[in-house]
């Protein structure tokens, strides 16, 4: 089976399942070929849904969990996005795909041969409005701000205080806040320069934040 016939099978499942439940994230996940986005020797597993291993105790994110966050952002075209812990740049890629070369997408990666991958990796797959920036996404990357969408895909034990500061008002971010390796999936929205209004998405296992505002 092709890598193709392989993706196919995977979206259709999320979808079955409602992981996926609109148009333009189906078809942005059919779009993104996830195996040029993990390591060679866990390429054949590259669509199917579990983390994967990617290096340096990090891994990419199960493309349910993925479907499931772009979902709640809900990304649209010409959105200015920050992501913390871009990884390889799988999910950069998928939110590329949702908001368009009319939009920009900054993921931020704490390793640097892991940002150097990304990079690579966009580059391969011609994702052209994605910038890496690799920093302590904690902190966030003020040149870059205001941000319609920020997602976070790093437990932290708090919302980062510069991450709501770069977002815009009406803005969302979506954030795992817990322990080290267990969180819950908050979804919060900017309502004035100093309110927000959070969502509880429930129970997420996701590696933890490193840098100033994480462990």
């Amino acid at each position: 089976m092709s890598f193709e016939e392989e993706r196919e099978k995977m979206v259709s499942r999320l979808r079955r399942r409602g992981y996926i439940s609109s148009d333009k994230v189906e078809k942005a996940m059919l779009s993104v070929p996830r195996h040029l986005f993990v390591p060679d020797y866990v390429r054949s597993r590259a669509y199917v849904d579990s983390p994967q291993p990617i290096g340096h105790d990090q891994t990419i994110s199960a493309p349910h969990m993925v479907a499931m966050m772009v979902e709640e952002l809900d990304l649209k075209k010409g959105h200015k996005v920050l992501e913390i812990g871009g990884g390889r740049g799988y999910h950069a890629a998928v939110i590329s795909e949702l908001v368009g070369t009319e939009g920009k997408v900054i993921s931020m990666e704490l390793l640097e041969s892991l940002a150097k991958k990304a990079k690579d990796s966009l580059k391969k797959a011609e994702y052209l409005n994605v910038e890496v920036i690799q920093g302590d996404g904690s902190i966030g990357y003020e040149p870059g701000s205001p941000y319609d969408r920020i997602s976070v895909a790093c437990g932290a034990p708090s919302i980062p205080p510069p991450l709501l500061r770069q977002l815009k008002i009406k803005g969302k971010i979506l954030i795992p806040i817990g322990g080290n390796f267990y969180q819950n999936l908050i979804l919060a929205e900017k309502t004035d320069k100093n309110k927000i209004k959070k969502k509880d998405l429930g129970g997420v296992l996701f590696v933890p934040l490193k840098g100033e505002y994480g462990y």
